[in-house]
Order: structure tokens, then sequence, then C-alpha cells
């Protein structure tokens, strides 16, 4: 079995006085695609935002390998995990190239590289592995929402990192761009080592491109573990509260939606 990489334990938070997690106990896999899924309010979004340090717990922790990650300075997580957000914006005249460069951030000392030939292998390596280096001079607001989306993530991309979050990454797009972000997902998985966590509305991508499944419902994991192995009708009753058949393609499980 694959070593942990991010342990959360008896985490809960609450905004406001409505609990929103409430003693979460999961683990993550170190080499892993692995896909938190749930109906809309489950926690899964307030479990990303925890993990990526957007939000604190009221109690609990997570670890990123033995380390708390809220005693982790902003600056050292960031050389560990990279994040693409659901939502990005970018002034309208900035470049391709400029915004992945960002990425590098985290490297820099006052706006000043120790490493310039490093930044220039990662930000060129990223802009390949994402089919965007055709697009390195123009403008982000210029490309669609596909491209868009792969930008944001050869910026993540360019951090250097070996974890991926990504937060709905094929959200509002066709499903020609929803195919391109997942099998790139795939590759940079399969073929980069990169562990990747992340949050999928589509219940089917979730089920292919995952290698385990988090499973949630009120706050509390209720299943994890291979979508082969854990997927049944009863789960996803319990999950979303309807009642679905399910068939194997590739043998992995598919969810009849209708």
């Amino acid at each position: 079995m694959a070593d942990s990489i991010f342990t959360v334990k008896d985490l809960s938070f609450a905004y406001g006085k409505q609990p929103v997690l409430q003693h979460l106990d999961v683990q993550f896999q170190q080499g892993k695609i692995t896909t938190l899924i749930g109906a809309n309010g489950c926690g899964k979004s307030t479990l990303f935002h925890l993990m990526t340090k957007n939000l604190k717990p009221d109690a609990g922790e997570i670890r990123l390998g033995s380390e708390n990650i809220q005693s982790i300075r902003p600056r050292d997580y960031a050389r560990q995990v990279s994040i693409v957000h659901q939502y990005n914006t970018a002034p309208a005249d900035l470049s391709v190239g400029k915004l992945v460069s960002y990425g590098r951030t985290p490297y820099h000392t006052m706006g000043i590289s120790a490493n310039p030939r490093e930044d220039e292998e990662k930000i060129r390596w990223a802009l390949e592995i994402t089919h965007t280096q055709k697009h390195k001079d123009k403008p982000v607001m210029e490309l669609s929402g596909g491209q868009k989306q792969r930008v944001w993530i050869a910026m993540a991309l360019a951090q250097g990192t070996r974890t991926l979050f990504l937060d709905e990454p094929t959200t509002y797009l066709d499903i020609r761009y929803q195919l391109q972000i997942l099998k790139l997902i795939r590759t940079l998985n399969r073929e980069y080592g990169i562990t990747i966590i992340m949050v999928l509305h589509d219940i089917n991508q979730s089920l292919y491109y995952s290698d385990e499944i988090v499973a949630m419902k009120g706050g509390k994991m209720i299943a994890q573990g291979k979508p082969e192995e854990i997927v049944t009708p009863a789960l996803v009753k319990e999950v979303y509260g309807v009642d679905l058949q399910i068939r194997r393609v590739e043998d992995k499980p598919f969810v009849i939606p209708v």
C-alpha cells in the first residue's frame, strides 16, 4: 500500500453556528489520484479549503507527512503543494507566459530567483505538458475556458511540487475540454508521479479517472477505497439520495444517471 501523504484527524469546522465537518478522519495516499465526491453541502469543498490552508479548523488537525500544516509557513507549503482553485482571474493584459512564471514565486526572495535556470526549465516543462506553449505570448483573457484551465494548471505545475490540488477542474467546460483536462491529470499522475487530490462534480468522471474515492455526507466520510470496490447502488443512494443503476465499463462502475 502507498504511504499516506496527508492525514486528517478528528477534523471539525463550522461556519458560525452551522457545523460543516464533524470529527472527520481520512488519509490520502501518496502517488494516487484521490477524488472527493458527495452531494452539495456535504463538506467536500470545505475539506478542500482546509487542506489548502484557505481555512483553519476549529478542532483536529491535518498533517502533511508528520507536520501539522498549520505550522508550515505559506511559502514552504507552496514548495510542497500546488493548488488550482475553481474560480481564477487574471488582469486583462497578463500573458500566459507571465502567469505561468508566477508559479516560481515561492522560490524567489524579494522578487529575485535563486536559480533562474531551474525557473526556466520548470516553466518550459509546465507549458509543454499542458500544451499551452503556443499561447505563451497571448493574454490569458483571450483564451477559451478550456485553454485557461490548462494555463492555471501550468502555473501550479511550475511550482515543481509533488502534490496537486484541483477544485472541480472540469466545471463549466464542454465535454472535449473536460476529457482533455482529465487525461492531463492522469498523465501527470502516471508518468510524473504527482499525487492528485481533487473535487469533481461528475460522478462518472470521478469513478473512471480516480484510484481512490472519498465519499462524504453530512460532514463525515462514509466510504473510501477503489471505485470498483466501494461504489454500489446502496452507496449512491446514501450519498446522493437517489436510486440509480450501476453498470461496468472497463471494470469500472458507471452510474446510469436517469
